[in-house]
């Protein structure tokens, strides 16, 4: 791939993670809620849910939902209802203060806490049947015909992993730091309604939007 190429969808792409949207916001969730090393586990899912799309888009689904209508509006339903329910949940989460104490039982968790944060990130992940559509237009755009096409695939899924994971990385480290600023009931209640009420509207404008 032409260094040139690679260095444009870089930029793209960096553009494109960077926007906060509901993965973000959820790594942030996480980072706050159970601390920076349990939220990893979100991190990962989230980069595992773009290697299935990007994989499902190669092989043609993206194609699919691009010309059936009822598989796109059956998919999109989906996925905006599971975004409306993190909300709700979100909204009804117990205000209790963040702090080394509040924290130390969901670590205890282990293996079963990360689990649950790993299916939330995993189920987010997926949830938006556009993206199959993006990845489908997307990588279009950087391929050389003339040359073989599946080490130019291998490259642009490794860059948007990697940029992923260091971003996501990023919004979860953010979200365990400003942990110490919600020692008061009033101020997690305000941040559950906060994400709570940005995991609707997110849900919300995945049910309107078109392909």
């Amino acid at each position: 791939m032409d260094l040139a190429v690679w260095l444009t969808y870089l930029g793209v792409i960096a553009a494109l993670i960077v926007f906060p949207g509901p993965s973000a916001l959820l790594c942030i969730h996480h980072g706050l809620r159970h601390g920076r090393r349990r939220a990893l586990a979100t991190v990962a899912a989230g980069a595992l849910a773009s290697l299935i799309l990007m994989t499902l888009s190669a092989l043609g689904l993206g194609a699919i939902l691009a010309t059936s209508e009822m598989a796109f509006i059956v998919l999109k339903a989906v996925g905006a209802g599971y975004l409306i329910y993190l909300g709700i949940q979100a909204w009804r989460a117990p205000a209790e203060p963040m702090s080394a104490t509040a924290i130390e039982p969901e670590l205890a968790l282990g293996a079963r806490s990360s689990r649950q944060l790993f299916i939330k990130g995993l189920t987010v992940g997926l949830s938006n049947p556009k993206d199959l559509l993006f990845f489908g237009a997307l990588f279009p755009n950087f391929i050389d015909l003339s040359q073989p096409q599946g080490p130019q695939l291998a490259i642009l899924a490794l860059t948007w992993l990697v940029v992923d994971l260091t971003t996501m990385t990023t919004y979860a480290s953010v979200g365990s730091t400003v942990s110490r600023w919600f020692g008061t009931r009033r101020r997690v209640r305000l941040f559950n309604r906060a994400t709570g009420s940005l995991f609707v509207a997110a849900g919300g404008a995945l049910a309107a939007s078109h392909r």
